[in-house]
């Protein structure tokens, strides 16, 4: 008889069909699961437990509430005895026998599926009580000997989470007669390795994490695995997918980083879920409701673009009379430049105070006294951090922080072309940075959304009442080991207070302050190597990028091209700089600097080998002039290897014009630095030739012709004023 297709058999085929039905009959209904936790304050922690319970539908009871807690650290000592005395208590209040509980802290736990399938593996387990497992013994190694041995897996047993029958477990609770700050883990253990107590209640260990998975002494072991729509954790060791994750032990951050994502917080195919959840809109609130916010603003060194920070701060879309303004600043370079700001728009905020390098405060101080001022300040509801080096560009930072509604949160900016940032994904053991695996992607953007990170700096909104509460120490900054940033986050995750990341908008970027020299009149112009997007920001025309596409490119000559380059900005700071500098050439004939020493049409002029601006204006050249040489000169590339470059004064008891002349060059640069009608009268370049004059060049534009040959060609009198033109002969 051939048994192997069953239904060809009406016996066999009965058969089958009475164990699936009794399979069914066996299936424990999801309302006798009751999940029973501890929770004495909500902290971050236990809200995002309760919205991961929540999202599977879980009946949760919540032990503690408003109660002191008296359990201990876990960290140095056992503890988590009044977790026992708080679930006796409950059970003594519960009947049904047939209920299950599942205990399981809440702090740091994540739920990571729903009660049909943690139902199905305690089933599957065999016993009446199932505890979490560890592959570390705690808090008496004496013991281990003592702990059955298991076929594969952990043998160790874990308090942070069990389940079972209520009759079983009342009968494993009862006879708990300790302190709240005794050790539950020790009075489980011994419970457990008591042959005659384990037989008698039934226990055993989820030894292969099926059901509960504790990440201390397991984190090489467990991976995010991402499916359509959720996202678990997978144990690979044991190849099993854990219902219960638990970050026990100093796996706090460790749970963190899976909380991104588990159970649904962050997908593939949704991206974030819980970005838009408890949000805080500002759009029905009057502008003099707004919350009042102190913005700390931190000078600790010589920093580049210092007067484009203050010109952003002011554009940022917040009323002007719901900040408070606390500015510190150690640098002399820059005391100019904050004065001028507090004495042009101070007026505006509703308050200011102002710390200069003559006060004598140290850098961690000051930041210890900002968050002192808006946590005595009752109005204060937020203080928002912002160091100097940070290049806010989106105006709506501050509303978008305010309106996301966590307790800190940092707009993510970095480093253009590089991988740095203002968060850090991970820890190292040492409490330094290390990278997450998910961080490349948060930082190019590929993963977009709100993360708990352990480390946030330069930029971050903070709430007020945390700093009237939890953090209501002085010293936050302040730290024998550590610098101030690190230690401000250190603080702030010992009390369990989540940091968060956002890169749902883009918001800026940050400086660098490597290399940064004060030495000059306008130092921000030597700044085109180390921040090359924010010198473009400065100095670079607005309609550059557009000459292409709108083809704002002029033909004024023949072969002689007119196009936007340099913003009125850039124009005023090379002229002010060699001003500065004051070392113009005679106009003679016999010039030292070229080479062979004599210049057959002198002007009177500075090169830029002369401030040490050569390096800094032949990347200029290749950025921004080689590329639109290569549009208009089809087939001609260029490495603007240029044997001159140099600013020329122009002026009538100088030098009011220049004769005609070729130019050394195979194509020549000419740039107006000041404005016709404006700073002087006349002036211009004519191009014999063609009979074709430019009389009013116009600031900022740049003049491309060739110099050889073709384009033989004068400077026209300058009759009054000061006319100054930037010059290269450019060859390939």
């Amino acid at each position: 008889m051939n048994l192997g297709t069953g239904l060809a058999v009406p016996g066999y085929f009965i058969w089958t069909l009475f164990l699936l039905t009794n399979c069914e009959e066996q299936r424990i209904p999801e309302e006798k699961l009751v999940v029973v936790t501890v929770a004495t304050t909500e902290t971050d922690g236990f809200r995002r437990f309760l919205r991961s319970a929540k999202h599977f539908n879980y009946t949760v009871k919540v032990l503690g509430r408003g109660e002191k807690w008296r359990g201990g650290d876990y960290m140095s000592t056992p503890g988590g005895g009044q977790k026992v005395r708080l679930l006796k208590e409950a059970l003594d209040q519960m009947e049904t026998e047939d209920t299950i509980i599942l205990f399981i802290d809440s702090y740091d736990v994540v739920l990571a599926s729903g009660p049909k399938e943690l139902l199905r593996k305690f089933h599957q387990a065999g016993h009446k009580v199932v505890f979490s497992s560890e592959s570390l013994i705690w808090p008496d190694r004496h013991l281990e000997d003592k702990h059955p041995h298991v076929r594969e897996g952990n043998r160790f047993l874990g308090a942070g989470g069990f389940m079972g029958y209520l009759p079983n477990i009342k009968d494993m609770v009862s006879d708990w007669t300790g302190e709240d700050h005794d050790s539950d883990q020790l009075y489980f253990t011994k419970i457990y390795i008591n042959p005659e107590k384990r037989k008698s209640i039934n226990i055993t260990v989820d030894s292969k994490c099926r059901l509960f998975q504790n990440l201390h002494g397991a984190l090489d072991e467990v991976v995010l695995k991402f499916e359509e729509g959720r996202v678990r954790a997978r144990n690979v060791l044991y190849d099993t997918l854990p219902v219960v994750i638990h970050g026990n032990g100093p796996t706090k951050l460790q749970v963190n980083y899976l909380g991104n994502y588990i159970p649904n917080s962050w997908t593939f195919e949704t991206g974030c879920t819980v970005c838009h959840e408890d949000l805080q809109p500002l759009t029905t609130l009057k502008e003099s409701e707004y919350p009042l916010v102190m913005v700390g603003i931190f000078i600790q060194q010589p920093t580049p673009f210092v007067s484009v920070f203050f010109e952003r701060l002011l554009k940022l879309k917040y009323p002007k009379n719901r900040l408070q303004l606390f500015i510190y600043n150690q640098e002399v370079h820059h005391e100019d430049q904050v004065r001028t700001f507090l004495q042009d728009h101070g007026h505006l905020y509703q308050d200011v105070k102002s710390i200069g390098s003559e006060d004598d405060m140290d850098a961690v101080s000051s930041r210890n006294l900002a968050l002192d001022m808006c946590r005595k300040d009752k109005n204060c509801d937020y203080f928002f951090n912002l160091d100097i080096e940070v290049v806010l560009k989106n105006e709506d930072t501050l509303k978008i922080l305010i309106e996301q509604n966590l307790p800190v949160v940092a707009p993510m900016i970095t480093r253009p072309g590089r991988l740095w940032s203002n968060f850090w994904g991970a820890l190292s053991a040492d409490g330094f940075y290390a990278r997450s695996e998910d961080y490349v992607d948060i930082v190019q953007g590929r993963r977009v959304g709100v993360w708990n990170v352990p480390y946030v700096s330069s930029v971050y909104l903070i709430k007020a009442d945390l700093l009237r509460s939890e953090l209501s120490d002085y010293q936050l900054f302040q730290s024998n080991t550590l610098d101030a940033d690190m230690a401000f986050c250190h603080n702030i995750r010992n009390k369990a207070i989540f940091m968060y990341v956002t890169n749902l908008h883009t918001f800026g970027r940050i400086l660098s302050t490597e290399n940064y020299q004060t030495n000059h009149l306008h130092n921000d112009l030597w700044q085109i190597f180390e921040n090359p997007a924010d010198w473009q920001d400065r100095y670079i025309h607005e309609n550059y990028t557009r000459i292409m596409k709108d083809k704002l490119i002029e033909t004024p000559c023949p072969d002689v091209y007119w196009f936007p380059v340099f913003t009125d900005v850039a124009c005023n700071h090379i002229v002010q700089e060699m001003e500065h500098f004051g070392q113009w050439s005679g106009g003679n004939n016999k010039d030292s600097r070229i080479q062979g020493g004599y210049e057959n049409v002198p002007t009177i002029d500075i090169h830029m080998n002369q401030v040490n601006y050569e390096k800094e204006w032949h990347k200029f050249l290749l950025d921004y002039i080689a590329p639109i040489t290569e549009k208009m000169y089809p087939g001609y590339y260029t490495k603007c290897s240029s044997p001159l470059n140099f600013v020329v004064r122009y002026k009538p008891d100088e030098q009011p014009l220049l004769v005609p002349h070729h130019d050394a060059s195979t194509f020549t640069i000419n740039i107006a630095l000041n404005s016709k009608g404006v700073d002087y009268q006349g002036g211009g370049c004519r191009f014999l030739r063609y009979d074709c004059s430019i009389q009013a060049p116009r600031k900022g534009w740049a003049l491309m012709h060739p110099g050889r040959l073709t384009h033989y060609h004068e400077g026209l009198p300058t009759t009054a004023g000061v006319r100054y033109i930037a010059v290269s002969f450019v060859d390939p």
